[in-house]
């Protein structure tokens, strides 16, 4: 899995340059402790460069969503969010009410992924766990049968 401490040399080696552009889409997701999605991280760029475009963003996330270098998750919502790759893997849940996103480690879901590789003879090269639901504020007397009970 790559991560944002080399970005010039992940995308040099893929064949490409790390434009300005490029480089201010990078950055943005690397100081975020959020999900953001094309038009945040467009925003974001515009106030650091008044010349950069909405397409100059889709297309450099595209590019370092192709190298490795960020992400897209699917969060509950019509539309992707990214953020730069982590050095270890994680899942998020989502509030089905306020939006909110919890991101959290599970050693075991890799196991259990493990496990059935060898069981079934399969080679993964991408886990995604997203789990929906209610956080705690939300969550406050919600009683509707949709939990799933573990």
């Amino acid at each position: 899995m790559k991560t944002l401490h080399s970005p010039v040399g992940v995308i040099r080696s893929a064949g490409y340059r790390l434009t300005r552009q490029r480089r201010l889409v990078v950055d943005i997701l690397a100081e975020s402790h959020e999900h953001l999605d094309a038009e945040a991280i467009y925003q974001r760029a515009k106030g650091r460069d008044a010349r950069i475009s909405l397409a100059t963003v889709y297309r450099s996330l595209a590019l370092l969503k192709q190298t490795g270098i960020v992400q897209e998750h699917s969060l509950g919502e019509g539309h992707g969010h990214f953020e730069a790759t982590q050095p270890s893997p994680h899942y998020h849940f989502t509030c089905r009410t306020c939006g909110k996103v919890v991101e959290f480690e599970a050693p075991q879901v890799l196991g259990a992924v493990r496990r059935l590789c060898g069981k079934m003879q399969l080679k993964v090269v991408e886990v995604h766990l997203l789990l929906s639901g209610y956080c705690s504020h939300c969550g406050i007397g919600r009683m509707d049968g949709d939990d799933i009970q573990i």
